[in-house]
């Protein structure tokens, strides 16, 4: 989940606070208790789990167009994220969530958590003409487990610790490189193309073109739903800035480079 060193003490937290809440939670959906109680609930969660100061960095008085949000996690006077709870016994939907991304969207606050206190989502809204939002990740509070590095990782995330380290938007942005959107696009590349075809000549003395060995990926090989969609042309679009930006770095460095060489 993450690469993120997680300190000894916030995993002596996050191991005793999962002993303490899991079997409460579990509890909670069999009782049908009320969505005040789950947000008291959740408070206590942020607190002892997450580690933030349940009184100076928690607060359900941020007011958002004349209502108020059920929980913001403000630290040093920014809203880093609101969090919008349901009832324990409620399945998360997308009204709610329209509800919690209204909220970031009218404040301009990036990251929203939905939850019922059992399942825990975590979005971050896109601004821009349209408006839009994305699940970054998600967990079931009851199911995760303190010997799972990857479930420890879930949880960090959303730890008081891990603002500093911006752990949580540097996932996010490993988490639009390494999917099978931009790995099927790569696969596609001149450069790899023309490694699988020099490898083609020398294992079997046998040529092919890229175009050839393009097709097949494309028809055989390579899964048709990592290819079409959204999420390929957003995958071709990142491509293509990373080719762009990493020219436009290389023009920048060939000069300083010649000025070099001339001088020596």
């Amino acid at each position: 989940m993450t690469s993120v060193k997680i300190p000894k003490k916030v995993q002596d937290r996050l191991a005793a606070g999962l002993r303490k809440y899991q079997p409460l939670v579990r509890k909670l959906a069999e009782r049908d208790i009320s969505e005040a109680d789950t947000v008291t609930v959740c408070k206590d969660i942020l607190s002892e789990l997450f580690g933030f100061d349940k009184y100076a960095e928690l607060t359900s008085e941020q007011q958002i167009r004349g209502t108020f949000c059920d929980l913001a996690v403000k630290i040093e006077g920014k809203v880093h994220y609101l969090a919008e709870i349901k009832s324990a016994g409620t399945s998360l939907n997308q009204n709610h969530l329209r509800q919690a991304v209204n909220y970031g969207a009218h404040e301009g606050i990036e990251w929203v958590l939905l939850t019922n206190a059992i399942a825990w989502k975590v979005y971050r809204i896109k601004f821009g003409q349209p408006l839009d939002w994305e699940e970054v990740y998600c967990f079931d509070l009851a199911a995760l487990s303190s010997r799972s590095a990857d479930d420890l990782g879930k949880l960090f995330m959303l730890c008081r610790e891990s603002i500093s380290t911006d752990a949580l938007k540097e996932y996010h942005r490993q988490a639009q490189i390494l999917n099978r959107y931009v790995i099927a696009e790569l696969l596609q590349a001149e450069t790899l193309v023309g490694v699988l075809r020099k490898e083609i000549r020398r294992l079997f003395d046998l040529k092919a073109t890229d175009d050839e060995l393009r097709l097949l990926l494309s028809a055989e090989v390579i899964k048709r739903e990592s290819l079409d969609g959204e999420p390929a042309r957003q995958a071709k679009n990142a491509i293509k800035r990373a080719e762009s930006a990493l020219t436009k770095k290389r023009a920048k460095t060939a000069p300083a480079t010649a000025i070099i060489a001339d001088a020596a």
